[in-house]
């Protein structure tokens, strides 16, 4: 296997990884995430609740997908997701060294998306 195929790889297997462990916080209801939704207007835990279930069951697609079949317009979520997610940290009050100890939350799917090849064309963010 050349170099660049198994740098892939380990990258598939990351960011994957990343979002199935994110998505399963999220399926089981972390608590802490929920509260976190009044800081951006949803005060309502069960809304909260419902709403990070969507997000669980979008990070298991996400994973799937980045795993399986490395479409970019999906790497292209994965690293504004990534980010929003380790953001989030310091505007709902937690240290900003919880944002930047995130950052391969990002990295690692723009590392994939620059990889594979930056689209230059509209058709290409979907192969």
């Amino acid at each position: 296997m050349e170099y660049a195929k198994k740098i892939e790889w380990v990258l598939r297997v990351a960011v994957a990884g990343e979002f199935l462990g994110h998505s399963m916080f999220a399926l089981q209801g972390k608590p802490q995430w929920i509260g976190w939704f009044a800081n951006f207007g949803i005060s309502d835990p069960a809304l909260a609740a419902k709403l990070l279930m969507a997000v669980g069951i979008l990070d298991v697609f996400v994973a799937a997908v980045i795993l399986f079949r490395p479409i970019r317009i999906v790497l292209l979520w994965a690293v504004f997701w990534g980010f929003w997610s380790a953001l989030v940290r310091p505007l709902v009050g937690e240290s900003i060294w919880d944002f930047i100890e995130r950052w391969a939350n990002w990295g690692a799917p723009l590392a994939l998306l620059l990889l594979r090849g930056w689209p230059m064309s509209f058709r290409e963010w979907f192969k």
